[in-house]
């Protein structure tokens, strides 16, 4: 009994040092939204169950290994023990009742990230190898930045263009998948205003680490603000128009300065003659610039590979495919 009592203080003394530098490290970045206070009382619950028991394995390990060591002389054998049933029972039915009590803490803490708030802002978001498009059907804006109120609800519904792709602001704490052909939702409610970033958690091609996008948090009265300034600029310029839809869309694969990357560069492309990979060639007239770009395996070009580039039929509006055309157009 001596032994168990001093097996359990230390057991305890070093579940709280343990605790104690595990939140001290900085584990976890700085929480920026209502769900992630949820997320992390859930994550220090495991926490304290971490500390607890490693301190239990590793504690009585290293007492066992000092105490009851084979002293200097000894010879015989330890005590031979056949079994213990009540010790066997405790072993079984404590784990059971923990994972039971994670279980409903969890849909507890599911169910509270995903509470409904009916004054929600309302924002579509599409992805795609490899960029973010992030549309505010209320105010007619399109942008490739996120702008989110501070302290109001966000309910974000999203999509994929070619592959699963993965939403995730890590100062927001919660995930979801963008699924091609289905709609997903998430729920965001900023509590701290400041600049994140989107990642992309889903390996989804070769530019997955650079599939990032800006997350402005930003007072009610900013936000109306960068809205009224968003539905107040009016490109009028198509190649303009177009230059804006290939840094959104486009300049992760595709340079504009002779330089090599995953496709083409679009340099000088305009009115010359395009290798293709069965031998042949073609004219990059206005007709194939639009066909590459809402089609882009019906020519594939020579050196580079077929179903690497998303079809954007379905993406862009035809206008939209025209203003990328011009301005592919005016790059000499």
């Amino acid at each position: 009994m001596k032994h168990l009592l001093v097996i359990a203080i230390l057991v305890v003394a070093s579940t709280l040092l343990v605790h104690t530098g595990l939140t001290a490290i900085g584990l976890l970045p700085e929480q920026a939204s209502a769900q992630a206070v949820t997320i992390d009382n859930l994550l220090d619950v495991h926490f304290w169950l971490i500390s607890f028991l490693f301190s239990l394995i590793v504690v009585t390990l290293l007492y066992s290994l000092v105490v009851f060591r084979r002293k200097k002389g000894e010879t015989g054998e330890g005590v031979h023990i056949e079994g213990n049933t009540k010790l066997e029972i405790f072993w079984t039915m404590i784990p059971l009742f923990a994972v039971v009590f994670l279980a409903y803490i969890g849909a507890q803490s599911l169910g509270e990230t995903r509470r409904i708030d009916p004054t929600a802002l309302e924002v579509d978001v599409t992805s795609g190898q490899w960029y973010w498009r992030f549309e505010y059907p209320e105010y007619g804006v399109t942008t490739d930045k996120l702008y989110l109120p501070v302290d109001r609800q966000t309910l974000l519904r999203m999509t994929s263009m070619d592959v699963i792709h993965s939403f995730w602001v890590p100062e927001f704490r919660v995930k979801q998948d963008l699924v091609p052909g289905q709609t997903t939702e998430l729920r965001i409610t900023p509590t701290l205003a400041g600049e994140y970033k989107v990642l992309c958690a889903e390996l989804c091609g070769a530019s997955h680490a650079y599939m990032e996008a800006k997350v402005y948090v930003v007072t009610q009265e900013e936000f109306d603000a960068w809205i009224i300034e968003q539905q107040s600029t009016v490109v009028l310029d198509p190649v303009q128009r177009g230059r804006q839809l290939a840094n959104q869309y486009c300049v992760t694969c595709h340079s504009v300065d002779g330089s090599q990357k995953i496709g083409p560069s679009w340099l000088g492309l305009a009115g010359s003659e395009v290798p293709l990979e069965d031998g042949t060639t073609i004219p990059a007239d206005t007709e194939y610039l639009r066909l590459s770009i809402v089609n882009p395996n019906l020519h594939i070009v020579e050196g580079y590979n077929a179903n690497v580039m998303p079809a954007f039929a379905n993406l862009l509006e035809q206008t939209e495919v025209e203003d990328l055309v011009a301005y592919i157009e005016s790059l000499k």
